[in-house]
């Protein structure tokens, strides 16, 4: 039982919005703005760098908050039928789908990087420099801050691999790294029109 309120006190704390939360203090709705996601990527175009790193900031907090302290809980002083590994697991899986489908907002929310990347900091961060650095590189080369996302989630799963972490943290890797591409599909479809959005100021290559 404490298992299954930890995990349901993961999505409710992933639910909350960093975008939504300082968007309401702002007196804006970055729903209502620019592509409509409520990410830091949208925060970051059409508000500016500080309040996108306000969202980021919040948005990663709430993955270290589940893995670390909700994922611990235990006040009902039950048995744990589950091992602490799982629990740890099921709670950020649950972070995660709260930041993207959070229940006080519609269930719209970002697309699940931010969060993601305060979980991995947290259960396997020997990774994270390399998805943060392939993230980079496809950014400068390409402009394009959803296909840099999904490379970055692929290389998130290479690296767990090359660096023999342990097998339920590996195998969480793969699901992150294909729900990340879930969730950036209209990224996909948009580029493939040749109508997504370019950063072209970090860009190397300008056309």
């Amino acid at each position: 039982m404490q298992e299954i309120i930890n995990i349901i006190l993961s999505y409710l704390v992933g639910s909350i919005s960093g975008s939504m939360v300082l968007g309401y203090l702002k007196g804006i709705d970055i729903r209502k703005m620019g592509s409509g996601n409520a990410g830091g990527t949208n925060a970051f175009r059409t508000v500016g760098a500080v309040f996108a790193l306000g969202v980021i900031t919040v948005d990663i907090l709430k993955g270290i908050l589940a893995v670390i302290f909700i994922s611990k809980l235990n006040f009902l002083g039950n048995y744990s039928f589950l091992n602490s590994n799982i629990v740890e697991i099921c709670c950020a899986i649950a972070a995660v789908l709260g930041h993207v489908y959070p229940i006080y907002y519609n269930f719209k929310g970002g697309k699940g990087a931010g969060t993601l990347i305060g979980i991995i900091g947290v259960l396997f961060p020997e990774c994270i420099i390399y998805a943060l650095l392939a993230w980079f590189i496809t950014l400068i080369f390409t402009g394009y801050v959803g296909l840099g996302t999904m490379i970055a989630g692929i290389t998130l799963s290479a690296s767990a691999y090359i660096l023999g972490v342990s097998n339920i943290h590996f195998y969480f890797s793969l699901l992150m790294s294909a729900f990340i591409v879930f969730t950036h599909r209209s990224n996909i479809r948009r580029m493939i029109k040749g109508n997504e959005n370019r950063f072209e100021k970090i860009m190397i290559f300008k056309r």
